[in-house]
């Protein structure tokens, strides 16, 4: 029951409510228009800004876009376009540029005027990015003139002087600066980031503009872009251009050996929408509107697990794929399930599903078509729901052509990957009876673990350790060596199997990787999950000559391709056993009897070192093996936490360390010579192990 006095809190009255004009809805509440005030709403102000250049190549407009991140921070982006409307708009009275950027909802992508099809409604991102900008200069050519105008967050005026804190004078006039022939026409556009709105840690990123201007020239062939940088000492620039269009764009993007080449899938329909329009009475009435749906597909089958989908409407790329993409992927599964019928490759009761289908596909989907609905201003998801059943419609058609084809060039390709997916469906069961079987049992269960397995006491995630040995030798010093409470043992029998050679199917059924997958309990492949690993700490252990090199080689290959959350997460190491000892001879009181190197280098200095000293020690013993070593001596140098060196296993660029697998695990025998051959000279011994 409330205490205060009567009606205290309770006034709300038209007085009390505010009324944000114009822009100011958007300074106010900005992570609703780009989504957050980090590096990612940063960079969605600069995609608005580059997407209405695109839309413009995109209608035929125009070849090239010049893009420059500069040293004071602003950013500049240049096309060669149509220029923006500098007329007056009669409804208004405002010039065309003033109302692109400072009105909400206006733009020339609404109705059936100068764009078919374009990346959304622009007119809202321009003005947006404006009201989020401490000053923001246009320039347009056009009628023979130069056009200027400039913005302080959002408000026209004009700068006494350079930059976003010279004086600043109020006012809407538009600006005719120079003049330029008739012919030539374009848009400039120069902002300076409000850093009152954005977050100061929030920097644009070079990589991720890169990728986009690199997308953006796949998706429209024979458009150029130069993103220039000059924020450093020197300034960077890279030009993209392509006239492959989305065929080349999957090439690029595709990993691992090919199991079909680059298919195409293109097709067009027409949809009915219903969209609300304003009649002359000032009315919003449903009506029908007549839309085309233009489909473009580039796939490709790899003999990996991953998958990559991609997907664009109107080349603006929709990360968390919508419609479309649920009508590719319902396309998809359904042309399979009717190209394996009558194949006899499916058996008595096996069933695909889409994951099977998906199983190393890199697909690039795109569709074209008017006045598309995003879910939200940040466009990362497509609403349109006709488009899913007319998606699905064209790519099972498309699909089911090749599946089902005679002729010579693609049958072979079309029974590869039919084999495939059937591989995939029966390596997905064998998965889950592996997964099922992993899991850490309780005192009342039989465990399923296998016998070799010495495990730890604890349970605890955060310091459990599993060592992978090599060899019975090592193992029996390693089980005295070791601390039982948190470090468990796995041995393994020499070389396991090279799987970047291998099926999936193989590699389940190979003894030691599927111990190896029991064990460290999170599945493989597509159903790896990373929360249920058993162990915190995955280490190597194996000899330090190049027998041992080879097998960390080969662990490491199975972790990548099949553990890789793992890898990424930096939990997979190596050991990094002593490959020399030195017993010193009557050592000064408080030093340390035995001394140990780990590398040539490091041996040489530690002898000069000693005899420069006049230290007396016997004949410094050479490690052949974990074996040569008592459980002392393993403990101190290579499995005690206080006092080893451990090697993590990075994955830094995913695409470059799989080309890199590939290349020198793969079946490829050439590139893998060539790389050896290369580097016989240059190779020090000493980095063998490195």
């Amino acid at each position: 029951m409330s205490t205060g006095k009567p009606g205290e809190g309770r006034d709300y009255e038209a007085r009390h409510l505010l009324v944000l004009e114009g822009l100011e809805a958007v300074r106010k509440r900005p992570a609703m228009y780009i989504g957050s005030t980090d590096t990612r709403g940063l960079m969605h102000c600069l995609w608005e800004i580059i997407d209405n250049a695109v839309d413009e190549a995109l209608a035929g407009f125009g070849d090239r876009i010049d893009i420059w991140l500069n040293a004071d921070g602003s950013i500049q982006v240049n096309d060669v376009a149509r220029g923006i409307p500098v007329d007056i708009e009669p409804r208004t009275g405002l010039s065309g540029v003033e109302v692109v950027f400072t009105k909400l909802h206006a733009g020339g992508k609404f109705g059936a005027g100068s764009y078919n099809a374009t990346g959304g409604l622009h007119g809202v991102g321009a003005s947006v990015v404006n009201a989020l900008s401490t000053r923001l200069d246009v320039e347009v050519d056009r009628n023979g003139a130069t056009w200027a105008m400039s913005f302080r967050r959002g408000f026209p005026g004009v700068f006494d002087g350079p930059g976003p804190d010279a004086p600043f004078t109020p006012g809407n006039e538009l600006r005719k600066v120079g003049r330029v022939g008739k012919a030539v026409t374009g848009t400039r556009v120069r902002y300076w980031p409000d850093r009152q709105i954005f977050l100061k840690d929030a920097q644009l990123s070079r990589s991720q503009l890169l990728a986009r201007a690199r997308q953006t020239s796949f998706l429209v062939p024979g458009l150029e872009l130069r993103v220039t940088d000059a924020r450093g000492e020197t300034e960077e620039v890279e030009v993209f251009k392509h006239d492959g269009g989305i065929g080349e764009f999957c090439d690029y993007l595709s990993t691992g050996a090919a199991v079909t080449e680059v298919l195409r899938l293109k097709g067009s329909d027409q949809f009915t929408e219903t969209v609300p329009m304003l009649d002359e009475h000032g009315a919003m009435t449903p009506t029908d509107v007549e839309r085309t749906l233009d489909v473009d597909v580039a796939l490709r089958w790899a003999n990996g697990y991953d998958s990559q989908v991609v997907s664009f409407v109107n080349i603006i790329a929709t990360p968390k794929g919508g419609t479309h993409v649920t009508g590719f992927e319902r396309g998809l599964t359904r042309a399979f399930l009717r190209g394996l019928d009558g194949t006899r490759l499916l058996k008595a009761g096996e069933e695909i599903t889409k994951e099977d289908v998906l199983e190393g596909v890199t697909a690039v989907v795109t569709v074209r078509l008017a006045e598309p609905q995003f879910e939200g201003q940040t466009k990362e998801v497509l609403g349109t729901p006709p488009v899913a059943r007319l998606v699905a419609r064209i790519v099972e058609a498309e699909l089911g052509d090749f599946l089902t084809s005679n002729k010579a060039a693609q049958r072979p390709q079309a029974r590869a990957v039919m084999e495939k997916v059937v591989s995939a469906s029966r390596t997905r069961v064998q998965a889950r009876a592996h997964k099922e079987a992993q899991r850490r049992k309780n005192a009342l269960e039989s465990s399923t673990l296998p016998a070799k397995l010495a495990d730890c006491r604890s349970t605890a995630l955060d310091r459990t350790e599993l060592f992978i040995v090599e060899g019975d030798s090592a193992l029996g010093t390693a089980k005295l060596a070791r601390d039982s409470e948190f470090q468990a043992l796995l041995p393994i029998r020499g070389k396991i199997l090279n799987v970047q050679k291998a099926s999936v199917g193989d590699m389940l059924k190979n003894a030691e990787c599927a111990s190896i997958i029991q064990v460290v309990g999170a599945g493989s492949g597509r159903t790896f999950d990373l929360d249920a690993a058993r162990y915190s700490k995955i280490i190597f252990m194996a000899d330090a000559d190049a027998d041992g090199a080879h097998i960390r080689t080969l662990l490491a290959t199975l972790f990548f391709k099949y553990m890789r959350p793992m890898v990424e997460a930096g939990r997979v190491y190596t050991a990094v056993p002593p490959l020399h000892r030195f017993e010193l001879i009557g050592p000064r009181k408080g030093a340390e009897k035995y001394l140990y190197t780990y590398s040539e280098a490091e041996y040489r200095r530690k002898l000069a070192e000693l005899t420069k000293k006049g230290q007396s020690f016997k004949e410094p013993q050479r490690y052949k093996g974990l074996g040569e070593m008592d459980a002392d001596q393993l403990a101190e140098t290579t499995m005690n936490p206080r006092r080893r060196t451990l090697r993590r296993l990075r994955v830094d660029e995913g695409a470059a360390a799989e080309a890199v697998f590939e290349k020198l695990m793969g079946n490829d025998v050439g590139p893998r010579k060539e790389f050896i051959v290369e580097g016989a000279y240059a190779l020090d011994s000493d980095r063998i192990d490195a």
